[in-house]
């Protein structure tokens, strides 16, 4: 069958023309993050485990975005949460609800461990990302302590090593 003029068939030497495979954002990537870790922070189960969930992350392989934050959440917890606890000073770390907990830890560590995402990303990430997961304040919350991490980070008080005075001064 002999084809049409119109109708051009693409030889194996000619790059396609078809889009390639969309990544996903990154905000997705840190949505199925916040998903993950609010598993974890509930059943103690380990990163790959709860990638696995279905509730989780409805894709057969999560983006790497997704797992590199986990991990470095994972893995500097106790520092990311000293941190909160001191630019939270008036409030009782217990008392912090739990979604903004989660969502002050992804920040903070792509303030302190992610340099190819430039803060003002991470900050307005994680206020949209508190508005539409937790509480009517949490956007302004999280502004507010993720706004004084980083001013703290540009200004040298807090280094992505965890290094940090047991009270910040503005």
């Amino acid at each position: 069958m002999k084809s049409s003029p119109s109708e051009k068939i693409a030889s194996p030497a000619e790059p396609s023309t078809a889009s390639p495979i969309p990544q996903p954002s990154r905000r997705l990537a840190r949505e199925i993050a916040l998903r993950a870790a609010y598993a974890m922070e509930m059943r103690s189960c380990e990163i790959a485990e709860v990638l696995r969930d279905p509730l989780v992350n409805d894709s057969s392989t999560p983006p790497a975005y997704t797992a590199r934050l986990l991990s470095h959440i994972v893995r500097f917890r106790e520092k990311l949460d000293d941190l909160i606890r001191i630019k939270a000073e008036k409030w009782e770390f217990h008392r912090i609800a739990m979604m903004d907990k989660l969502i002050l830890r992804m920040g903070a560590a792509e303030l302190l461990y992610f340099p190819d995402v430039p803060p003002k990303v991470s900050i307005n990430e994680a206020i949209e990302i508190a508005k539409e997961y937790s509480t009517d304040n949490s956007g302004k919350f999280v502004n507010g302590i993720l706004d004084s991490i980083h001013k703290d980070i540009k200004a040298g008080r807090i280094t992505p090593a965890g290094e940090m005075p047991l009270k910040t001064k503005p």
